[in-house]
């Protein structure tokens, strides 16, 4: 079993910055793969960001390469996305999901293929 909980999310203007984090329990995030996925008002969740179970990999949604970065603490437990140059279509509510995996390289785009889910954390950016 695996407790997330994300925190950093806010209001932000055009262009700012904002650094999520998504606090794991009960399971080291170095064994599983994690993922960053959000949801805007009256759309389907997507995904965001992912990090492979052996941290040697990473991918990113075309909407946020070379904006948003993924990362992980073992000694804090604990996955990060830096979010920089954000836009209003950014806004959403951000969810960090994970996923115990045997394949130490997978990074996961769909939704469906992980097993623990956080609260999840509102970003809105607007001036």
């Amino acid at each position: 079993q695996v407790q997330l909980v994300e925190s950093g999310g806010g209001l932000v203007q055009p262009g700012g910055s904002l650094r999520l984090s998504c606090a794991a329990s009960g399971r080291a995030v170095s064994s599983v793969a994690m993922g960053w996925f959000r949801q805007a008002p009256g759309k389907e969740r997507e995904f965001v960001a992912g990090l492979s179970m052996s941290g040697s990999n990473t991918d990113a949604a075309d909407s946020v390469k070379g904006r948003f970065t993924i990362s992980r603490d073992s000694g804090t437990n604990a996955v990060y996305m830096q979010m920089n140059s954000l836009i209003p279509e950014d806004t959403a509510v951000y969810y960090c999901a994970a996923r115990p995996s045997v394949y130490s390289g997978g990074v996961y785009r769909d939704a469906s293929a992980y097993n623990y889910w956080g609260q999840g954390t509102q970003v809105t950016v607007s001036s």
